[in-house]
């Protein structure tokens, strides 16, 4: 535990970090965009390579206009359960999240999934008793890369963000724990190529979760 002796709070990100969840996003977008009867023609290895953003923003990437969002929102949302069987837990989750339980470090969430959303995705793989806080986009909150929802959380869990670790696959992750002052970690498994999470100079940069037991964080 020598390691962790300044890290007293250990921040995820979801999708791309803890859950393998690209092929329910997709299909669930899909579907949702064919109920709103507009173009599904969205191919699933770029659209997978947006995954971390706001879906305004990828839209507005992908050049998608959309006459409703929150009707589109509120179907995906409804939807994305029906493919849930698609999405896994990457390898060493679980063990990793009962190592920082097991040793006092704090351990939290934070996603740009609709809390509700984010709420019932850590109960279906039942991380509820592992996370000390869970944060999902929520009205009124800036969402990464602004610091606002990560400050929001240390504040709840009175952790100083100086003791803090920010993991994550996106460069949004890194952004939003260099801007509110923390650690950060990138992850090579996730959403984004090596040369983009190399690019945001994130403190350390991981191949799999469990190399998070071992690193040296002064």
């Amino acid at each position: 535990m020598n390691n962790y002796t300044k890290i007293k709070h250990i921040c995820f990100d979801l999708d791309g970090t803890l859950v393998n969840s690209s092929k329910t996003i997709y299909l669930a977008t899909i579907e949702a965009l064919e109920k709103l009867s507009l173009s599904s023609n969205l191919a699933e290895e770029k659209f997978s390579g947006m995954i971390g953003k706001h879906f305004v923003d990828i839209f507005n990437e992908l050049n998608i206009y959309l006459p409703d969002f929150k009707e589109f929102i509120s179907i995906y949302k409804s939807v994305y359960f029906n493919f849930i069987d698609k999405s896994i837990l990457y390898n060493h989750v679980e063990e990793t999240l009962d190592y920082f339980n097991d040793n006092e470090v704090k351990v939290s969430l934070l996603t740009t999934k609709a809390q509700d959303q984010a709420d019932k995705i850590i109960n279906h793989f039942n991380l509820n008793d592992k996370m000390n806080y869970i944060m999902g986009r929520r009205d009124g909150i800036a969402h990464k890369p602004s610091p606002e929802p990560l400050l929001k959380i240390c504040g709840e869990l009175k952790i100083d963000t100086a003791e803090t670790l920010m993991v994550g696959d996106t460069d949004l992750d890194i952004q939003c724990g260099k801007n509110a002052k923390a650690k950060t970690c990138g992850v090579l498994y996730g959403y984004r190529t090596k040369e983009q999470i190399e690019k945001e100079k994130p403190d350390f940069i991981i191949s799999n979760l469990g190399e998070l037991l071992s690193l040296d964080i002064k």
